[in-house]
């Protein structure tokens, strides 16, 4: 739906000038001297509105007349083309506005609704900007001028129910430490093999009391029982990256002060997780394929460390994951010994994400003149993106800093930003969008995006003044000076063919008198003869 002016009708011999943020149309008052000046322009001075969905409010708009001369009978008309470049629900077949006559240097105030009769916003608003379009018209006493100039607006959806889910951050995130040490476990009778880690915190470990499991002879009952325990355990790299391959360093100890053990056999199992699709597969597999490590002995009250490679399945979801290792040995009566321990290791989940194509609206805009900048920010990774910011950076533009907010997996962000061109360029990815947002530990990644933003220079307006009245030249029609030009060339080829054919005659006659003396030498001495 398009709201039209009404009937008026332009004065075909009217001059319309478009300068920057302004319209100009200037014309000379007779017998004065004087360039008279009208320049339009709308939006001077005002902060960008927002509005929110379903909020009952009203639209102004400063039209100022930045010439010399009065603009009169100004009418200002919003252009709907489509019910979704406009944020208002469409109430009245009819949103023209009469503002009368504004004095030069002067400005005057478009508002759409009031107290009683209020502007809706529309409730399927989705939050971003809007281009809205407005045509102007008027005339000078003499000549009618028209234009269409834009604003930009913001709006807000509506919040969404909460659905109970908690996307909270994490008040006090757990990070890896290197070496770890020994931890109880909260539930102590538990092996410390859950799945999900939701027995050990990070790096946490946790030791069973070691069982008797057959072998050698004499009083077993009465001898004291060797326990070997895990003090800690280090990766390498410290962080482990889901998808990454690790190595695992376990640090083992013999806290018994008078027996040696041996013939130790430690067997690595992880517990399943990932995805729904692949929930049956361990968290971490061995790189060479086997699980199990040897060590030969470890003496009374002695440590020693044991390393296997892994690697960390990519899909799994940024957290701790319990590891269970068994183990086998035996004491110097070659009593055998079965015990277990767990460890809790953290993964990290690095983040993912996309831009959508970097939309400017409009693509070239003159300095002073606003844009529109969108896209989207898609987070492809398992990791939750906390405190997203856009800002941007450019010697062309500037604007302020936007919040996105907290960015789930798999979610889309929106960037919708109004910015102020301020200096010319036109130079190819003159601008930077600069992301940044912080993971579970708080941590804050920065990267930047480029893009392009053609910015023209603003033409100024001609100064008022007064001239000297100078008497109207009449312009001389070219085909005088065409016409004597022809009769020139005309003259030369006459001349150059006069020239060639008085040679060619001389030539002739000089060739027939060759002949001639020819002709009266061969006569006399055949005389002679």
């Amino acid at each position: 739906m398009i709201f039209s002016t009404g009937a008026w009708a332009k004065n075909p011999a009217a001059e319309t000038k478009l300068t920057g943020n302004t319209l100009t149309g200037s014309s000379e008052q007779a017998g004065s001297g004087t360039l008279q000046q009208i320049a339009i322009s709308v939006g001077d001075g005002q902060d960008t509105p927002v509005f929110a969905a379903g909020e009952k409010t009203t639209l102004t708009i400063n039209v100022s007349n930045k010439g010399n001369t009065d603009a009169q009978n100004v009418r200002i008309t919003p252009v709907v083309t489509s019910t979704d470049k406009w944020p208002f629900d469409m109430d009245k077949l009819n949103y023209e506005l009469e503002l009368g006559t504004i004095e030069a240097g002067k400005q005057a105030a478009a508002v759409w609704g009031s107290e009683k009769e209020p502007l809706t916003v529309s409730s399927d608003v989705t939050g971003k900007s809007y281009q809205l379009m407005f045509q102007i018209t008027y005339d000078d006493g003499q000549k009618i001028y028209e234009t269409e100039k834009y604003v930009f607006v913001k709006t807000q959806a509506e919040e969404k129910p909460d659905d109970g889910d908690s996307t909270d951050k994490p008040q006090d995130p757990q990070t890896p430490q290197d070496p770890q040490t020994p931890q109880e476990p909260s539930n102590p009778g538990s092996t410390g093999g859950s799945a999900g880690g939701d027995v050990l915190e990070p790096g946490g470990v946790y030791n069973e009391d070691p069982v008797i499991s057959g072998g050698g002879g004499g009083d077993t009952e009465s001898a004291s029982v060797p326990r070997v325990i895990v003090t800690g355990f280090s990766t390498e790299p410290a962080e482990v990256k889901a998808g990454d391959n690790f190595k695992l360093i376990v640090h083992l100890k013999n806290t018994s002060k008078r027996t040696g053990v041996s013939n130790m056999l430690f067997d690595f199992q992880a517990p399943a997780a990932g995805t729904d699709a692949a929930a049956e597969a361990p968290a971490f597999l061995p790189v060479s394929g086997s699980s199990s490590v040897y060590l030969e002995n470890i003496a009374a009250n002695g440590t020693k460390d044991i390393s296997i490679d892994l690697n960390a399945r990519a899909d799994l979801v940024q957290k701790p994951y319990s590891i269970t290792m068994s183990m086998l040995y035996e004491d110097k009566n070659a009593v055998q010994y079965d015990g277990q321990s767990s460890l809790a290791i953290p993964v990290k989940q690095e983040a993912r994400y996309e831009f959508s194509e970097i939309q400017v609206n409009p693509e070239s805009v003159s300095v002073g003149e606003e844009a529109n900048i969108t896209c989207n920010l898609y987070n492809l990774g398992q990791v939750k993106m906390y405190n997203v910011k856009v800002r941007f950076e450019s010697e062309a533009i500037q604007g302020q800093e936007q919040f996105v907010g907290n960015l789930d997996s798999g979610a889309t962000g929106t960037v919708d930003a109004i910015v102020s061109a301020v200096a010319e360029s036109y130079d190819d990815s003159n601008c930077k969008l600069v992301l940044s947002y912080e993971d579970d530990a708080g941590n804050v990644t920065t990267v930047e995006q480029p893009f392009t933003v053609m910015v023209s220079p603003m033409e100024e307006i001609t100064d008022v003044g007064m001239y000297e009245e100078f008497p109207e030249e009449t312009q001389s029609s070219p085909l005088p000076g065409i016409l004597a030009a022809l009769a020139a060339v005309i003259v030369l080829v006459v001349i150059a063919v006069v020239v060639v054919v008085k040679r060619r005659k001389k030539k002739r006659m000089a060739e027939e008198e060759e002949e001639l003396m020819d002709e009266v030498e061969r006569f006399t001495e055949d005389e002679r003869e």
